[in-house]
């Protein structure tokens, strides 16, 4: 699998590298590859449920020849702060123990897993860098957000947490979201160093997937929460554009 990941941004680079304008002078239009890291810091409702959040993601955009930027954007999200200690008391023995299969104590690791799906629409501002396809970008997205708690049993199998009694404690949450960037884009002369960077916000307007509750015995408020993420981003852009026509003459 890695192999195969490796070998297609080999190929997307080589690609892009033989297939190049000189964007020095003009805005051009381009397909833009992009893979980012986004460091998220919980807000809101989220706050309430999960410490920090890891995102990693990828966008696919094209970036016309007036710099407006039309594209798709997927995000995963995961973390290992998970603010509800007490979720899986009712499961554990008088030592403190949730039991395998076989008797013997088990672990059972609680993390959070998440994914947004967005598209978006931005605008560069070519006020600084070294080309006008460089500059302050700004863009908004919308689209739909699920996160919830996982629930991993290591070594052996935890009948108690198993099949569908997990789904009783994974607050599995989705819903619309809007999200915002607004940072720098920047295209290098000659396509080799290309990236963007800056501050990204999410705003989830969700509600509780489960209509009932196991840890708390009791059914889950449906109220819209507001999960606000507020993140610092930088990524890497891979850009693809057309083959420029060859001249030919004849006498």
């Amino acid at each position: 699998m890695y192999k195969i990941i490796i070998l297609s941004c080999c190929f997307l680079c080589s690609f892009s590298s033989l297939a190049q304008r000189n964007v020095h002078d003009s805005i051009i239009g381009s397909t833009l590859l992009g893979f980012h890291y986004t460091a998220v810091f919980p807000a809101g409702d989220l706050v309430k449920r999960y410490g920090f959040i890891n995102s990693i993601g990828v966008t696919l955009n094209y970036k016309t020849k007036h710099n407006w930027v039309y594209g798709l954007e997927g995000n995963f999200l995961f973390s290992k702060k998970i603010k509800n200690d007490s979720l899986l008391n009712n499961l554990k023995d008088d030592q403190g123990n949730i039991t395998n299969e076989d008797g013997t104590p088990g672990v059972v690791v609680l993390g959070m897993r998440g994914f947004v799906v967005n598209a978006h629409v931005g605008k560069i501002f070519p006020i600084f860098g070294p080309n006008p396809n460089c500059g302050l970008y700004l863009s908004f997205g919308i689209g739909y957000i699920l996160h919830k708690i996982n629930i991993e049993s290591n070594y052996a199998v935890v009948p108690l947490i198993e099949t569908k009694n997990k789904r009783g404690y994974d607050y599995l949450t989705t819903g619309l979201n809007i999200d915002q960037f607004i940072g720098y884009s920047h295209l290098g002369n000659r396509g080799i160093v290309s990236f963007y960077a800056g501050f990204y916000f999410n705003e989830g307007f969700t509600k509780n997937a489960r209509s009932f509750h196991y840890d708390t015995g009791l059914p889950s408020s449906q109220a819209i929460r507001l999960d606000v993420q507020l993140g610092l981003r930088g990524g890497w852009y891979i850009p693809i554009y057309k083959r420029q026509a060859k001249s030919y003459y004849f006498n």
